[in-house]
């Protein structure tokens, strides 16, 4: 089962960074035109897409060996000091919390009653942090807390 769930979150990672894309996108090139309904769309799926892979994230955070059984298992200081535990137990989910807690915010500034010039500029900006956020936390393969992960 985890490993199921390791793939889901890892390609609903790469649907969200798409959707990132188009959200960022669409709004950045609109300028003065109006907040479309394709504009909420984007911003609809995207958040949709966060909350799915979040869930999917607690699950693994909760049922796996890099989350509260890590914590079960280990003293914080030791957790604290093992790079890995503390980027799987503690700095990846707060980091995405955060993120996800920036794209319902640029969401909802897409419904308030303010003009389609100012929706596009806040939905902009918390959509770019929060994907600034993101990139920062995933265990790219790249990066010395990935390797040996795989793209997907």
């Amino acid at each position: 089962m985890q490993t199921g769930l390791l793939h889901l979150h890892s390609f609903l990672r790469w649907a969200i960074l798409l959707f990132f894309l188009i959200a960022i996108f669409k709004s950045l090139g609109a300028g003065n035109k109006p907040f479309t309904k394709s504009h909420a769309t984007a911003g609809l799926v995207l958040t949709t897409l966060c909350d799915l892979n979040f869930l999917v994230g607690l699950i693994q955070w909760f049922t796996g060996r890099f989350g509260l059984k890590l914590f079960q298992q280990m003293p914080m200081a030791d957790i604290m000091k093992a790079p890995v535990y503390r980027f799987f137990a503690v700095e990846h989910i707060t980091g995405m919390l955060i993120a996800i807690v920036l794209v319902h915010i640029g969401r909802s500034y897409a419904k308030k009653n303010i003009s389609d010039r100012q929706k596009h500029r806040k939905t902009v900006l918390f959509y770019v942090i929060a994907l600034i956020i993101m990139l920062a936390v995933i265990p790219w393969p790249f990066r010395e807390i990935g390797q040996g992960r795989g793209w997907f």
